[in-house]
């Protein structure tokens, strides 16, 4: 591979978006040309999201070239897309950190730059957050203050994308939301009359014109608001005769504009500037290709949504060597449940979006009927298992932990309360690295805790995660949780028979008399190592605890911790206000134990992003913390 610095003539003049406004607009594909080279030498060496970024370079460079940002105000959804926006905005050199401990954080965000306008690590929410920023500009009479929401596709597929259509098309703004569109089709081509409305509408003078007719109308009291949505929807009525199309923006009286070419820089530029002053909230439709100028992420751009290291020249994957090595908690979970699904025909799989991230795409491989990827729609998900459940399936949803947030009125009321029998197997439990705060799978612990009906577990090992999601699915189990984390587990003989276990119960995986450590999880297995050397250096004998349910907890364990230790310890993998350490104190408590207590996680705040070995040291859960916590103690 070429490590040579790439010398690029225009990026390198581009210190913010002000310099890219100084380059002529036919410049313009080149600078394109030269951002996109520059996404796919960083990534190839640093990895991380790839094929969304490449496929905005265009809408990018023009969203910057037209808007004065940061006072006009660009509201990503998802920052999978925004790499480009990243090194446009004064940080093309730090780009090499992205992602890295330290370094630039993996999505846009307000805390790192004054061009990044609203958090995007979870999709759906621009057009919600961008409508609010509209409406506050309008309060405070920023007259001329542009506000754009991009939105995916994908992302058009969350119900709070449409909750913020809605209002949108019901209350006074001026709000453009850009679709970016690059794979399902929201309207069938028709050739050369789109073109020839596209012309029209988006022209100064027929815009000058309609605003004429407008005011006209108004003075002479013809115009309410009432009579402005009838004429709006009996003009969208109009265009979708003559274009032979329909879609649901119009039908909602926001005025649609496309779809044009998302990787034609200067038309892009062209349409913008002439609909980013029209009154009222406005859509345009591109037309992108994931991936776009890097034919192997354009050929699966799935495989290349997120990549590990490869050759930027033949888009080589760079492997990693996993020999020998154990499997990954996702991948024991796809097999596994494969195995379960031949024996028991009612075993559905259900994930928002994650077909390959949770490995449900094992199941699709094998039962494809029984396999359902419902989109960007956690809600959904978790109210279709429950829908499931009530007929008599089995449904296992598998979904990431700080996804599982998005849905949590779902399982309360379309799940828990009625006792319905959905696993819910939570992967990327606890931190996860590399994709920071809004992506750690922190809080499951602590916001199900309290939720009646509910079962809560968490293996140790991959061998356990087995007997747990044959538990899971057996009868009268009711809304049954297991949490594990990203990343692989410890054995590599771990395709054992699986067994039932019981419901409530941990295990003593090693006796002592001094202090008690109770763990829950993976974690446990960080612990064991930290208990060997608190016992070879300071002699003490101290007694390990696997709890493995959150809930129900195991009273005889607690009862017996509490009667014979005056230390404790617990260890987790979540954070510690309310979780597994706090309804260890809470049992104490309620039950007279007065045992010292130190508790061992993830502390009240949002941790950053970095390596696991990292952000484990940094929240004192790393085997030199839990050690040194035995010590003090």
């Amino acid at each position: 591979m070429n490590e040579e610095q790439p010398t690029y003539s225009l990026l390198e003049q581009i210190n913010d978006p002000e310099d890219l406004r100084k380059i002529p607009v036919k410049q313009l594909p080149q600078v394109c040309k030269e951002l996109r080279n520059d996404i796919i030498r960083e990534v190839s060496r640093n990895p991380g999201h790839f094929g969304s970024s490449l496929g905005t370079v265009e809408l990018t460079v023009a969203l910057h070239y037209v808007f004065h940002t940061p006072e006009d105000l660009i509201i990503w959804d998802v920052g999978h897309q925004a790499y480009g926006h990243k090194i446009l905005t004064g940080r093309r050199e730090a780009f090499a950190t992205n992602r890295q401990f330290k370094g630039i954080r993996p999505f846009p965000s307000p805390e790192e730059s004054i061009y990044d306008t609203f958090a995007c690590g979870h999709a759906s929410n621009s057009i919600s957050a961008a409508l609010g920023m509209a409406v506050a500009a309008q309060l405070k009479g920023e007259e001329g203050k542009h506000v754009v929401a991009v939105i995916g596709d994908g992302s058009m597929s969350g119900g709070l994308a449409f909750e913020g259509l809605n209002n949108a098309s019901s209350m006074p703004n001026d709000l453009l939301i850009i679709l970016n569109d690059n794979n399902m089709s929201i309207d069938n081509s028709v050739g050369g009359m789109k073109h020839y409305l596209l012309n029209l509408t988006t022209t100064t003078s027929y815009n000058q014109l309609r605003y004429k007719v407008a005011r006209a109308m108004e003075k002479i009291g013809m115009l309410n608001d009432e009579r402005r949505k009838m004429f709006i929807r009996l003009g969208n009525s109009l265009k979708s005769i003559a274009a032979n199309q329909q879609n649901v923006f119009e039908g909602m009286n926001i005025r649609y504009f496309g779809p044009i070419d998302g990787h034609n820089v200067e038309e892009i530029i062209r349409v913008l500037n002439n609909i980013k002053d029209m009154k009222g909230p406005k859509l345009l439709h591109l037309h992108t290709k994931k991936g776009k100028g890097f034919k192997p992420a354009e050929e699966d751009p799935a495989f290349w949504h997120a990549t590990s290291k490869f050759n930027p020249e033949t888009g080589e994957r760079i492997p990693e060597n996993t020999d020998n090595l154990p499997p990954k908690y996702q991948d024991v979970f796809g097999e596994t449940l494969v195995e379960l699904a031949k024996q028991n025909d009612k075993i559905v799989g259900i994930t928002p979006a994650m077909l390959q991230g949770t490995s449900l795409s094992k199941l699709k491989e094998v039962f494809p009927e029984r396999t359902f990827d419902v989109g960007i729609a956690e809600g959904h998900a978790v109210t279709f298992s429950g829908g499931l459940a009530k007929e008599g399936m089995q449904p296992f949803c598998a979904i990431y932990s700080s996804f599982l947030q998005r849905a949590y009125d779902h399982i309360v009321h379309d799940v828990a309360y009625l006792n319905l029998p959905v696993v819910f197997c939570i992967d990327r439990a606890g931190i996860v690295g590399e994709d920071g705060p809004t992506h750690h799978g922190m809080l499951d612990m602590a916001a199900l805790r309290p939720i009646p009906n509910l079962t809560i577990a968490s293996p140790i090992n991959e061998v356990e995660l087995r007997h747990l999601m044959y538990t899971g699915q057996l009868p009268n189990k009711g809304p049954f949780v297991i949490r594990y984390p990203r990343g692989r587990g410890i054995y590599t003989d771990w395709h054992q028979p699986m067994e039932e276990l019981p419901v409530g119960k941990g295990k003593k995986l090693k006796e002592g008399k001094d202090i008690a450590v109770i763990t829950i999880g993976p974690i446990g297995n960080v612990a064991v190592e930290a208990i060997v050397k608190a016992e070879k250096d300071k002699g003490l004998s101290i007694a390990h605890y696997d709890l493995r349910f959150l809930k129900p907890i195991d009273t005889e364990m607690l009862d017996e911790i509490g009667k014979k230790f005056h230390r404790v310890v617990t260890v987790e993998d979540g954070i510690l206000n309310g979780g597994m350490g706090s309804a260890v104190l809470e049992y104490m408590s309620n039950h007279d134990y007065t045992p010292t207590v130190k508790r061992i996680g993830i502390p009240d705040s949002f941790i950053e992003h970095g390596t696991p070995e990292d952000l484990y040291h940094l929240c004192g859960m790393d085997e030199e913390g839990i050690y040194k916590t035995l010590m003090s103690i």
